[in-house]
């Protein structure tokens, strides 16, 4: 099968006359760009027709006026690096601009807080206009165009910063989260706005523009200039909603990317509609004939009343569009693996986001005089992936896509060849990175954060020699699992395959000396995604890596440990219900003490759970225990199935029950909230009592409690989307599978915003905070976030991190979740 297939890929690559044929992905359009990236080794290019900010740039402006009345710089003040004045010559307005100018370079090291002393820039270079306390609540829109005009640059960006007195906050109204990330095009004017409908706006001292400096890449020029121009505070029509469940009146919500024949297909509207109308039209968008008419349902659910849209009757393949009144949807499709032109979009954006590998509009290699230092040795630390909007790496993180990206090779390998050679060969450079960063003796590179470019010339100013260096057993446990798995799947390379059994028992030994020694790992670096690991989770990863070995080397000591080490799980889950309507039970404590339930607030691996118990039953058939096992999938699965009636009519998964004390298990707590503030204790009591009262001790959270910056939702739902999904193949339970495609709708727009959360994915995109790599076709957020303590969903426009910000980890949980179908 794998010379068939590579002898198809050539022949694909070699006919230009197959376009029209649509063989790669059935999207002439996205055909002809994977081949002209060489089946994506550059990057795609974007499709801004259909963002959300071309659409809302097509707005109807009510009024408007001037933001600056007259020319030069009156009211501007100037900070940071750099230099202002007011150019005549730039100007879009025909009134002239101002222009922010700066070198590239400062001649000093970067240097951050003590604390982490190389996460840092090299200050920046800002620009303010200062209102004074002027009241703007009579407009809901500024907008503005730039024109960045820096040599060399291949990424430019700026943010936006909205203030306004804050001294008497007015109800009704949310607080700007942060700056506003505006990505650009150099050296062309970009037109610009953000709707400020949600501000407070009745006192308003300033608005600044400011970029970092964030070193020099290679084509980086030694000057950097922005022209600001054309500012005007707008009213428009139909300014966005961006927090609540139910959609705008001019809204319908559904998977912009479309829907899967013979599955459930719904979309929803604002009630209002309901009386307007009473129903709906399926549109050929071929022929623009009515392909399909329903009755738009009423729906009172636990979060609210909504119009509801079914066509899941509806089966016959095509382009159509919803048309509700005088409200249509885009075309999205109907039929069989519609996900797969996602997965090129999402796999692009990992290959943006390489580290060492010049990507072509992005940046050079990247990275080669950043070093982890060990027993008087040296790695450089280059490549893998940049784990998300900044330029900081994580090796577990690269381990965990890595994964993802092969379990997504073995799903395609058979029915798309190649797409599933193209996601073989990016999974083999995350492979490359694992391998080539361990030290041999248990201790790993694992994980450096930073805002910086480097010049790639051994022994100058910006050479960084302070990777983290960590012997972890949890860690090398899962690196071991992740290891064995690509020893079982990457079959061109035997010698390849062959070091990878090697180092993956080698891996796993490590990690049960170092565990048998010192037992749980005391996680230090918060910055990682392990640091919240509980160790009901860590006992499930021993057993899940323990039968990965097993199954590549039968050796029955591997089964022993996976069946051993899962009996400590069985122990963490809820098998008594309880005393609420539905008996809740199934899900998972932290520890055996069970004071706190299993939750993550940004990053996830709830899936392991079902990944460790299918696994041991696929290994362990005739094991004495194999009944418990598929007792817990079962258990699990009927959890997850009772959590469904809280988020309908949307298919989110909730974020699940929480124990109405568990602030008071400070150890679990702590490592599970970053920077909680010195009232968390009392915020987290507030945020579970604004979920439902099961019973006296439990309430259920369709979002989670989180207090810092960390939080979002992406990679949350998808991972238990994930556990749904295996919990489905394993039983064989439709509803199950749906809970996990749910998952996807939500993903790509049927969600209260209808904005499709995969840039160049379906329609309404948004721009997303990735100031390092610029925007990038397939980009997926950390994700929709709740306002302060309500239990209901929030996506502003404002660009910020870390909700709006880019994580491969997203990416990699889309993979690992469509892997399954």
């Amino acid at each position: 099968m794998r010379k068939k297939s590579f002898v198809l890929l050539l022949l694909f690559i070699g006919n230009s006359s197959l376009f029209s044929q649509n063989l790669l992905t059935g999207d002439a359009q996205l055909e002809k760009q994977v081949y002209e990236t060489g089946l994506i080794h550059a990057p795609l290019p974007l499709n801004t027709a259909r963002s959300f900010e071309e659409k809302a740039l097509k707005k109807e402006i009510l009024s408007s006026q001037p933001l600056t009345v007259s020319g030069g710089t009156d009211g501007w003040r100037h900070s940071g690096q750099g230099e202002m004045s007011f150019s005549k010559e730039k100007s879009v307005s025909g009134k002239g601009s101002i222009r922010l100018s700066f070198p590239t370079s400062t001649g000093k090291r970067a240097t951050g807080s003590p604390s982490d002393p190389d996460y840092a820039t090299y200050g920046n270079s800002r620009v303010t206009y200062h209102v004074n306390g002027k009241n703007w609540e009579g407009y809901n829109r500024i907008f503005f165009s730039i024109y960045p005009d820096c040599d060399g640059a291949r990424v430019v960006n700026m943010n936006l910063t909205f203030t306004n007195d804050s001294s008497t906050p007015k109800a009704g109204y949310n607080p700007p989260s942060g700056s506003h990330l505006i990505n650009l095009v150099n050296k062309t004017w970009n037109h610009c706005f953000l709707e400020i409908d949600e501000y407070q706006r009745d006192k308003v001292m300033a608005i600044s523009f400011d970029t970092a400096l964030k070193g020099k890449d290679r084509t980086t020029g030694d000057s950097a200039v922005y022209y600001i121009d054309n500012l005007q505070l707008q009213q428009i029509k139909n300014p966005e909603q961006v927090s609540g469940w139910s959609p705008a009146e001019h809204t319908i919500a559904y998977s912009t990317t479309g829907y899967e024949t013979g599955e459930r297909k719904t979309a929803i509207v604002n009630t209002g509609l309901c009386g307007q109308w009473k129903h709906f039209q399926l549109i050929n968008a071929a022929n623009n004939q009515v392909a399909y008419e329903g009755s738009l349902e009423r729906q009172q659910t636990t979060i609210g009343e909504f119009g509801v849209i079914d066509f899941t009757a509806f089966n016959q393949p095509g382009d159509y569009q919803l048309k509700v009144g005088d409200i249509m949807t885009s075309p999205f499709r109907i039929g069989e693996n519609i996900w797969d032109n996602s997965l090129w979009r999402v796999l692009n954006f990992l290959f943006c986001q390489r580290c060492g590998h010049p990507v072509p509009g992005k940046h050079a290699a990247c990275h080669t005089d950043l070093f982890s230092q060990h027993d008087g040795k040296s790695i450089s630390y280059s490549g893998g992936w940049h784990d998300a909007g900044d330029l900081s790496q994580q090796t577990l993180q690269t381990g965990d896509v890595t994964f993802s990206l092969l379990e997504a090779y073995n799903r395609l390998k058979e029915t798309n060849a190649p797409l599933a050679a193209r996601l073989l060969e990016e999974a083999e450079w995350g492979v490359e990175f694992i391998l080539k960063n361990r030290y041999g003796d248990g201790y790993r590179a694992s994980s450096m954060g930073l805002l910086i470019w480097q010049d790639g010339v051994l022994n100058t100013l910006d050479d960084i020699h302070s990777v983290r260096v960590q012997n972890m057993a949890f860690d090398n446990f899962l690196y071991a699992g992740y290891e064995a798995y690509a020893a079982m799947t990457i079959d061109r390379d035997p010698m390849l395959q062959e070091h990878l059994r090697k180092v993956a028992e080698e891996d796993f030994s490590f990690a049960t000396e170092k565990f048998k020694k010192d037992g749980f790992d005391q996680f230090k670096q918060m910055y990682e995604h392990s640091y919240n690991t509980s160790h009901s989770q860590y006992m499930a990863t021993i057993s899940w890596s323990a039968s990965m070995l097993y199954k590549l080397t039968g050796k029955s000591c591997y089964a022993e440990t996976a069946a051993e080490a899962i009996r400590y799980v069985l122990d963490c889950q809820r098998t008594e219900p309880l005393k609420d309507k539905e008996k809740t039970c199934g899900f998972f404590y932290r520890d055996k003490s069970r004071k706190s339930i299993v939750h993550y607030i940004h990053q996830s691996r709830e899936q392991v759970y079902m990944q460790a118990m299918t696994l041991l039953c696929e290994t362990q058939k005739e094991h004495p225990d194999y009944q418990k096992w598929s007792n817990s999938i079962k258990l699990y699965g009927n959890y997850l199935k009772g959590l469904m009636k809280y988020t309908q009519p949307y298919g989110m998964v909730p974020s699940g029950v929480y124990h109405a004390e568990e602030y008071k298990d400070s150890a679990s707590f702590y490592s599970l909230h970053l920077f909680p503030p010195a009232n968390a204790k009392e915020l987290y009591t507030e945020q579970i009592t604004r979920g439902v009262k099961l019973d006296k001790e439990h309430y259920l959270k369709r979002f989670p409690v989180w207090f810092s910056i960390f939080n979002g939702n992406t990679a949350i739902h998808l991972s238990t989307g994930k556990s749904a999904a295996i919990c489905g193949n394993f039983l064989k339970d439709e509803e199950l599978l749906s809970i996990g495609r749910e998952q996807l709708y939500w993903t790509v727009g049927k969600n209260p915003f209808g904005q499709s959360l995969i840039y160049g994915e379906g329609h309404n995109y948004p721009q997303m905070n990735t100031f390092s790599s610029g925007e990038m076709t397939g980009e997926m957020p950390v994700g929709i976030r709740t306002l302060g303590n309500d239990d209901i969903p929030y996506w502003p426009q404002t660009n910020n991190a870390c909700y709006k910000e880019v994580w491969v980890t997203s990416a990699g949980k889309w993979l690992s979740l469509i892997a399954e179908y």
